[in-house]
Parts: structure tokens; C-alpha cells; sequence
């Protein structure tokens, strides 16, 4: 709103109007602005969920050797999150942007979903929350709400990277002069950067094409299942999962400036993707919103962000990639979500696959598999065989948090150096 504001303004000639066309000076402000909301609406927020009792109540102290009590802690602070996002970006973003706009769809919609859940354990005392079958409908159909928009919407369009050989016989790399709507995605470790949809689908003949889209629905509603589900995995210790995803935040800011700048974009050699500036204005205000969060998240936690939060970061990060074509890196960017996630797949498979045979087995002491880092072998079932049982060493949670921050750290480090490696 402001910058339609501001850039009306400047026609009369009001003397620092102009600063509101550079997508740096926006970037920063929605940052700062997203931080100090997150700050100073937290503190009221928690003030009023300890008021009306919207606290922890199943929460399970017996996985702490160090009896770490968090009940009565209040819940549902991912509206902390979701409140800081919006303000900001609804103020400083271009609202006409397709991008823009698929992010603001996806923040409310996943946060509607999460705090159904919520809801439902506080309210109605139920633990398990909503049915798993709701939140992956829902998860769904934000996938393919983005994804089908993507395909049909006349605004998506890109300027696809095209290596080239000069006079002196050596390999420059420039864009079509002209944006359109392509599958093309970007893909680590490869020469050419680039992976066509519709070159994967190549055996349907001249349907390739229209194939290649449905692929790519498939793979936007995959992507944003599963980045969401692992974020909400990752909740689990104090500060975690809003560290993480504030790292991660700014490994795609980066990259979605690069992709929006044509000379950037040219030198790294990846796609040419015009609007795509809107995103580093709300990943800006998403890495504020989750660092002012940090202030009553990090141990020992004020607030937690409960499944209204999670679900709605995971998501974020997962639209975020798919339209800025870096789908195919979150393994490498959100690797500690892909392995929470592995962990419990590999655990319930594991566990299953002895059922079967009367056997009691586990994999890990505890998943997701951050919890297997602070169970002691005396917390352990005496019937049941572990296949990597460990020492029982443990490590407080703040420990375990701060490591996992750092590895997501080099992970995101790593995501952006591939743009060069290939």
C-alpha cells in the first residue's frame, strides 16, 4: 500500500518518494519493521494466551533427562509469526505481484490450517490435534492451488539461461530477450544449470508439453507437503525450528535476489525471473518475524509456535522455492528437515517390518531424531532391540539446537555455492 502511495507521490516530485521503487530499501524496512512487530506484538500476544490459558498441555517431560517441564508454556505463537509477515509485506510489497501474492495465499492458508490443529488440542483436549487426512488435504490443495497458477497465470514468466560460444571460443552465458512461460528449473551439480519438465516427460510425444505442467503440479504439491511436514517435525526444542527457518530464510532472499537481477542471474548462470524482487521483500519480513520470534522462543521458551507456525514456515519456504525454480536444491538447503522426516518414515517402517514378525525393533532411540539426542539409554524400552542404540549420551536442547542451527548454516552455505559448481 505504501509504495503505490509513495510512487504516486513521486510524480509530484516529493522529495524521498523515489527510495520506494529500489527493492533494497523495501527489503530492509519490511525487515525491520517485520522484527519490531514480532517483538512487540509477542510480548502482548503471550500476555493474552497466558490470560485466556492457550497453553502446553501435552507435552512430554519423560523425553528430558534434565525434567525440562513445558506445560503451561503458551501456544499457538505461529500468529506472532504469521502477524509480522503480513503487516509488512502488505505495507511495503507490490500487492499487484503474482509471486507476492501466491506467498500471502499460502502464509493464510497453511496458518488457518495450523491453527485449526491447535485449536483442536487446546480447546477440545485433544492431543493428536486434526486428522492427519485434513492436514494433508490441505497441505494438497495449497500445492495445487500454486501450482495450477503458476501454469495458467499470463504473469509467470521467465528469461531462461542460454550458454553460448563466443568469437574466442569460450562459453558465455546470456538470456532470451524475451520472457516466457518455460518448465525449465534449476538443478545443483549440472553443467547447464537447468532440468525441463517436459524433457522428462518427452516419451508422451507432442503432449510433452501439457505432461511437463502436470509434473510440475505434482511436484509443487509434493514439495509443499513435504517442507511443511518437515518443519512442523522439526518443532520440537525450543528455538529450533524458527533458527533453522530463519537461515534458511536468507539463503532464498539471496536467491531470490540473484534470480530477480539479469547480471546476477547471468553470471551465476541460473533463470532470469522478472517480479521475482517481491520475494526478497516478504523473505525479508519472514526472517525478521521469526528472529523477533527468537526473542521469547529461544530456550527456555515463553512462547511456542505450535502447528500454526510450523505448518506455515514450511510451506513458505516450499512456494518460495518452487517459484523462484529452486525446488530441486531444497535436499542440500533444508536438510535438517529432510532428515527429521527420513528419521520418522525410516522408524515406523523399521518398527512395522519386526511387528510382522513378533518382533520389538526401533531404529533410533527416539525420533525425529533430534530427540534421540537427549533420551538415555535407561528412558529406552528394556524389550525392544535398537539397531543404533549409541552410547546414551545426551545433550541439553539448547546445545542440540544451536548444532542444528549451524548445520543448517553450512547447508545453506553449500546451497549457494552450487550455483558455481557444475
Amino acid at each position: 500500500m505504501l509504495y503505490y502511495l509513495f510512487r504516486f507521490l513521486e510524480q509530484f516530485g516529493i522529495s524521498g518518494s523515489h527510495m520506494w521503487g529500489y527493492i533494497s530499501f523495501r527489503s530492509l524496512l519490511a525487515l525491520i519493521l517485520s522484527l519490531l512487530i514480532s517483538m512487540w506484538f509477542g510480548e502482548k500476544f503471550i500476555k493474552y494466551l497466558k490470560k485466556k490459558q492457550i497453553t502446553e498441555t501435552a507435552r512430554d517431560v519423560s523425553i528430558d533427562p534434565f525434567g525440562t517441564s513445558k506445560v503451561g508454556v503458551p501456544s499457538m505463537g505461529g500468529i506472532i509469526i504469521i502477524v509480522a509477515i503480513l503487516v509488512p509485506v502488505i505495507l511495503l510489497g507490490r500487492l499487484r505481484n503474482i509471486y507476492l501474492l501466491l506467498m500471502i495465499v499460502t502464509t493464510v492458508w497453511l496458518g488457518f490450517l495450523g491453527g485449526m490443529d491447535d485449536f483442536i488440542k487446546i480447546f477440545r483436549k485433544n492431543k493428536d490435534g486434526l486428522k492427519g487426512r485434513y492436514k494433508i488435504v490441505g497441505q494438497i490443495s495449497i500445492g495445487f492451488i500454486v501450482g495450477l497458477t503458476l501454469w495458467l497465470s499470463p504473469d509467470v514468466k521467465q528469461n531462461n539461461n542460454l550458454p553460448v560460444e563466443n568469437k574466442s571460443h569460450q562459453i558465455e552465458v546470456v538470456h532470451q530477450s524475451k520472457a516466457e512461460k518455460s518448465l525449465k528449473t534449476t538443478i545443483p551439480f549440472h553443467k547447464s544449470h537447468n532440468l525441463d519438465y517436459s524433457d522428462i516427460m518427452g516419451f508422451c510425444g507432442k503432449y510433452k508439453t501439457a505432461a511437463g505442467w502436470i509434473l510440475f503440479v505434482i511436484m509443487t504439491i509434493f514439495v509443499v507437503t513435504a517442507v511443511s511436514n518437515g518443519a512442523n517435525l522439526n518443532d520440537g526444542m525450543d528455538g529450533m525450528c524458527a533458527g533453522n527457518s530463519a537461515i534458511i530464510g536468507v539463503a532464498l532472499g539471496i536467491l531470490a535476489y540473484v534470480s530477480s537481477h539479469v547480471e546476477f542471474a547471468s553470471y551465476l548462470n541460473i533463470i532470469f525471473i522478472p517480479g521475482s524482487e517481491e520475494l526478497v521483500v516478504f523473505l525479508c519480513a519472514f526472517i525478521g518475524a521469526l528472529v523477533g520470534f527468537l526473542w521469547y522462543n529461544a530456550y527456555p521458551a515463553q512462547v511456542f509456535m505450535g502447528d500454526t507456525g510450523s505448518l506455515t514456515i514450511g510451506g513458505i519456504i516450499g512456494v518460495a522455492a518452487i517459484v523462484l525454480h529452486k525446488e530441486l536444491m531444497l535436499p542440500i538447503l533444508c536438510g535438517v528437515f529432510f532428515v527429521e522426516s527420513l528419521s520418522v518414515m525410516m522408524q515406523v517402517y523399521y518398527f512395522k517390518l519386526g511387528k510382522r514378525r513378533g518382533v520389538k525393533q526401533r531404529i533410533f532411540r527416539r525420533t525425529p531424531i533430534h530427540d534421540s539426542f537427549r533420551t538415555q539409554n535407561s528412558q529406552l524400552d528394556p524389550d525392544c532391540k535398537y539397531l543404533l542404540r549409541g552410547s546414551g549420551r545426551v545433550f541439553h536442547e539448547s546445545k542440540i539446537t544451536i548444532r542444528f542451527w549451524i548445520t543448517t548454516i553450512i547447508l545453506a552455505a553449500l546451497t549457494i555455492i552450487t550455483l558455481k559448481i557444475r
